[in-house]
């Protein structure tokens, strides 16, 4: 039985990957580095941390991590404050709402920011709907790495084969099955395309899920 539902953010809750994008590039561009747009969707999932240890590695980058990270997140702060169109994706906000009312606890694992999770709650005011919130910040691996989802069960008090994750990109899926947890993949349209093939199921829209639906997995479908 599913207990819990453990959510990424970023192109699960908010379309906030156009602005990560942008601020990225804008980086790279100070920086003199050239970055293709198939080696950056490889780095969708991981946290900004692991991306320019990454680069550093590879382009033998001056500045230090920290340094590298502030101004990424200075560019991406400033597109997410000037954009005031940004909202929540599709279905997003009528699923939590009905997962909260039917008293499932629901946390929140995302390799973004803290900064930039709490940009995201207090913009749209999730605070009172989910009981943890976990960023990739704190960890030392990014997913694939399981240790960010088994942070969030064990805050939660659950143990991870009674949560559910749903993600939308390739290394959080197998993140979430390396973490012993029921997945839903999430084939979002502003996801570029990852490969879901291992979730245990996958909706093209947020609609096509809601608390009922959820408490019945795994045993309402095949694994």
């Amino acid at each position: 039985m599913i207990r819990t539902v453990i959510f990424d953010m970023d192109g699960v809750l908010v379309d906030t990957e156009p602005l990560h994008h942008d601020a990225f590039f804008r980086h790279f561009a100070e920086l003199g580095i050239s970055v293709s747009n198939e080696e950056y969707a490889a780095f969708l999932g991981s946290s900004t941390r692991n991306v320019y240890q990454q680069l550093k590695q590879r382009f033998g980058l001056e500045p230090d991590v920290e340094a590298l990270i502030d101004r990424k997140r200075e560019l991406f702060g400033t597109s997410f404050d000037a954009d005031t169109g940004l909202e929540l994706l599709p279905g997003a906000r009528k699923l939590i709402e009905d997962l909260y009312e039917a008293g499932v606890p629901l946390q929140l694992a995302s390799s973004a920011a803290k900064v930039t999770i709490n940009r995201v709650f207090t913009r749209f005011g999730l605070y009172p709907y989910f009981d943890n919130r976990v960023s990739g910040e704190d960890f030392p691996q990014s997913k694939p790495n399981p240790a960010i989802f088994l942070e969030a069960a064990r805050l939660a008090g659950i143990p991870p084969q009674e949560c559910l994750v749903i993600e939308d990109s390739a290394n959080g899926v197998t993140a979430a099955k390396a973490a012993g947890m029921y997945c839903v993949g999430y084939r979002s349209a502003h996801s570029g395309g990852q490969d879901l093939q291992h979730a245990d199921h996958v909706v093209s829209h947020l609609g096509q899920l809601n608390a009922a639906l959820i408490q019945g997995f795994p045993e309402s479908l095949s694994r």
